[in-house]
């Protein structure tokens, strides 16, 4: 599996790493709870047919410590924004996984005309008491892997360090993401998305993991029928929350298909 281009940008003086690979219209990518401390398949399979661009939110692997500019759920929304007009995605495709899954929704509904169409896997944002989701920043660090992937040791595999990785920052850099996504959406997850996605128009995919054990699958059918605009809803078997890592052929063409 041959690696992205790596280029940085600024924000508020921190550099955000941006990765970008293959050719054809671009298609960006927001990195759900955690988010990529390496290249993944699902990435590949992506920039097979499309021209890939996937930043780094802040605070989450190549982000650096951007994150503690930022206070506000507002701060957040508005950083993202300016985030994915520096990658060059103004007016792009734009899919999110889980946390950036919830970003993603959030631009395209405070800014309907800066995507053409969308696709969200398992996003965060909404919260239903008689069916909450779980608490991942409630969770032993040894627990993670379950709720996020419906194989444990696709989590495991991702998070442990790369050959040549700085022994002493890798973890560091892991523990910091959680705390950026804790930023976010601490505690439950629940920043009332629900209220504003009947402002999203763009054509928006919905994809959630089977046997996604973070945010129950049901909360697809509660977010389809909020959203303003045209969509469809796929389940995907065999995979947990993070669909893409446990199913990133099939989650990846679904996303294609959809793009178009």
């Amino acid at each position: 599996m041959q690696g992205p281009e790596v280029t940085t940008l600024d924000f508020e003086g921190f550099p955000i790493r941006v990765w970008s690979k293959g050719s054809g219209p671009p298609l960006g990518f927001l990195a759900g709870f955690g988010g990529l401390p390496r290249w993944v398949p699902f990435l590949d399979r992506l920039a097979e047919r499309r021209h890939v661009v996937v930043p780094s939110l802040p605070g989450f692997p190549g982000g650096d410590r951007a994150h503690t500019v930022l206070d506000t759920h507002l701060d957040w929304v508005l950083a993202v924004r300016r985030i994915l007009q520096a990658a060059g995605l103004q007016g792009a495709d734009l899919a999110g996984s889980s946390v950036g899954g919830s970003l993603a929704a959030e631009v395209a509904a405070i800014w309907p005309d800066s995507l053409r169409r969308l696709a969200l896997i398992a996003p965060f944002g909404l919260y239903d008491e008689a069916d909450p989701p779980a608490d991942p920043w409630a969770q032993r660090p040894d627990s993670l892997a379950a709720l996020m992937c419906a194989d444990p040791e696709t989590w495991k595999a991702l998070r442990a360090p790369p050959e040549g990785a700085n022994g002493v920052e890798w973890p560091i850099e892991q523990t910091r993401a959680i705390e950026a996504s804790a930023r976010i959406f601490f505690p439950l997850g629940n920043t009332r998305l629900e209220k504003r996605l009947p402002l999203i128009k763009a054509p928006t995919l919905l994809l959630w993991g089977e046997a996604d054990r973070a945010i129950p699958p049901a909360y697809a059918a509660r977010m389809a029928a909020k959203l303003g605009g045209p969509h469809e809803m796929v389940t995907i078997p065999g995979a947990g929350h993070l669909a893409e890592f446990d199913q990133p052929d099939m989650v990846a063409r679904h996303v294609l298909d959809w793009m178009g």
